[in-house]
């Protein structure tokens, strides 16, 4: 099914189009046994978890990370 299947949809404003695609998603999401996750996805989880354990809870602070957002630009 596409957007352009259901005329209604292509007429709404956006911000109505983000209101339905969230009420779509919890609608998916409400059931989480039926959205998987990837193993390669739970395996870069598993693997940021382990790295944030080793790292001894040093966390950045707000003005550290802003700095660091500020360089990548």
């Amino acid at each position: 099914m596409r957007v352009s299947d259901i005329p209604e949809i292509i007429k709404l404003s956006t911000p109505e189009k983000i209101l339905l695609v969230e009420d779509l998603w919890d609608s998916i999401s409400s059931d989480e046994s039926m959205v998987t996750v990837p193993k390669s996805h739970m395996d870069e989880l598993d693997r940021r978890l382990k790295r944030h354990e080793s790292a001894g809870g040093r966390l950045l602070s707000i003005e550290e990370l802003q700095a660091r957002i500020e360089k990548r630009k």
